[in-house]
């Protein structure tokens, strides 16, 4: 399908889009994880998120998507996706830059969930939520944040699914997590860590592998599930030449643009307000290829229970 096709807008704004980021490299994984099987019926953990989603009442979905995975993701997911919801596809290029800024030789690592998110402008138009593609959240958490994008909200309005540290560990590394700091029900300030390890019940943090800090089980992170109202797609596009600048003069080959960090600034500068909807669900997914059999049990049982037919 060309560019210009791909990129049309939606129409018809006032239904709330998901977003699901699916350009990852996967690198501790060692392979396309996104469309890896975690049950005998071949599903991956994406299609659980789209299962989950429908229910909730998402009509449409765009992916966000390298190029060169184009398309075995569309013969597989894609194709799954197509009969129940009206998909896009988005293309996050390492190339997609602000005027002025050029590409770093040797630079292969995408720029980050910020620009994933930022390259839906143009695509997506109106309410939407955000969420990784190898990441399992629970119905409950759609429920929420699709209620709350029906809501009609204003500029700067948005909503967090929020969930405890303990029920988003992996026992096979460490792993990034958005550490929360809630008021009233309200985010106040979100601290991205990229290396925390499962203590028991609880964890600990590092940044250069020997020196930890200790992070209670009940702190309240973000899994990179967000309901934003339409204009943050302008904010991210407005924020990213600066940390390019910041970025590129430091870590060249390596920054990233993180989301959270995003509305985090945003926050500071009092530029949009983050309503946190917790959720208890636990999390599942496969950062590392050891956490596969665990997320495929785990899914097993919940299927047992009834949550999930065996074929959808």
């Amino acid at each position: 399908m060309p560019e210009t096709e791909s990129m049309q807008k939606f129409t018809a704004a006032v239904r709330p889009t998901l977003v699901i980021m699916a350009a990852g490299l996967g690198s501790r994984f060692g392979s396309l994880k996104q469309i890896t099987p975690v049950d005998g019926q071949g599903h991956a953990i994406i299609d659980y998120s789209l299962f989950d989603a429908q229910r909730a009442g998402f009509e449409r979905v765009a992916f966000v998507i390298k190029r060169d995975i184009e398309r075995q993701f569309r013969e597989t997911v894609g194709a799954r996706a197509e009969r129940h919801f009206e998909v896009k596809y988005v293309y996050q290029e390492l190339s997609r830059m602000p005027e002025g800024f050029s590409v770093p030789e040797g630079r292969e690592k995408p720029w980050g969930t910020g620009h994933a998110v930022a390259c839906c402008r143009g695509v997506v138009d109106g309410p939407f939520a955000v969420i990784n593609a190898d990441d399992f959240y629970g119905a409950e958490a759609y429920r929420a944040i699709y209620d709350f994008l029906k809501g009609c909200r204003g500029p700067g309005e948005h909503a967090m699914a929020g969930y405890r540290l303990r029920n988003t560990l992996t026992e096979n590394g460490h792993v990034s997590r958005g550490v929360c700091a809630i008021e009233n029900g309200m985010l106040s300030g979100v601290t991205e860590r990229t290396k925390i390890e499962k203590h028991g019940d609880d964890a600990a943090w590092t940044e250069d592998g020997e020196h930890y800090e200790p992070i209670s089980g009940d702190a309240v992170v973000s899994m990179n599930f967000w309901g934003f109202s339409g204009d943050m797609l302008d904010a991210l596009w407005e924020g990213f030449p600066e940390f390019l600048r910041q970025g590129l003069s430091l870590n060249p080959l390596r920054c990233e643009y993180f989301l959270p960090s995003v509305v985090n600034g945003l926050l500071e500068r009092g530029r949009c307000s983050v309503r946190v909807l917790e959720c208890n669900a636990r999390w599942h997914g496969v950062t590392y290829r050891e956490d596969i059999e665990g997320v495929r049990e785990s899914l097993a049982q919940l299927r047992r229970k009834g949550v999930y037919p065996d074929r959808f």
